[in-house]
């Protein structure tokens, strides 16, 4: 059926059942058990509205850089928002926000400068918004943090250390809320629990039922 995307399908009997999600190229990727080749194509169909709406969200990953060349979108608590480059009289580049699309001023056309103020957007966000839903999930939880830290990085959204340091992915400000409460819940149930073991993630149910379905949606931002 010519009309059905390309994907990669890996057959492990061990799973029960199927799963959809991407790879560092953007690959679909459906991994199952041994099922049939109209099974496949029926849930393809099925799922048609998220895989072309998981691909849309694939050209914001977190760490990827944007091509200023073309006409670019930044992501904003899960939103897509237009980014206009407009040449400024002064000798700075600024960046702006005005909830509905972001504006990049510039005296010189300079990508990597475009790129750190970004990111400085989203470090800013980042430190602004997340503490005091880190302090209300970890009240909520039970379980102390020493401190948090925030950073960019390529292959984490989160961390905690064997000391119960925290530190998240200023990145994540461009994940939908419902993500971002789930990192943090993440985060924090690894005070209690140093692994992902089933007690792990039954403390991260406990909190977050949903959990499995946002994990789906984060694997759409995820490199």
């Amino acid at each position: 059926m010519s009309f059905l995307p390309h994907y990669v399908h890996i057959v492990n009997p061990k799973l029960k059942h199927i799963y959809l999600s991407f790879d560092e190229e953007g690959n679909l990727v459906i991994k199952s058990p041994k099922v049939s080749q109209k099974q496949i194509e029926q849930l393809l169909l099925k799922k048609a509205s998220w895989i072309n709406s998981a691909r849309q969200k694939l050209k914001e990953k977190k760490g990827k850089g944007l091509d200023f060349s073309q006409a670019c979108e930044l992501y904003f608590l899960g939103q897509a928002h237009a980014l206009t480059l407009m040449p400024y009289e002064k000798k700075r580049t600024k960046l702006t926000f005005d909830g509905d699309c972001f504006c990049l001023y510039y005296s010189v056309y300079d990508e990597k400068v475009f790129q750190k103020k970004i990111d400085s957007f989203y470090k800013e966000e980042a430190q602004n918004y997340l503490p005091s839903h880190v302090d209300k999930w970890s009240q909520t939880m039970g379980l102390s943090y020493q401190h948090i830290t925030f950073r960019k990085t390529k292959r984490q959204w989160g961390s905690c250390s064997s000391r119960n340091k925290l530190s998240f992915n200023t990145m994540m400000m461009k994940l939908p809320l419902d993500v971002i409460q789930y990192i943090i819940i993440h985060e924090i149930a690894h005070i209690k629990h140093k692994h992902h073991q089933k007690t792990f993630w039954k403390l991260v149910e406990n909190y977050l039922p949903s959990y499995k379905q946002t994990v789906q949606t984060l694997k759409a931002f995820s490199t």
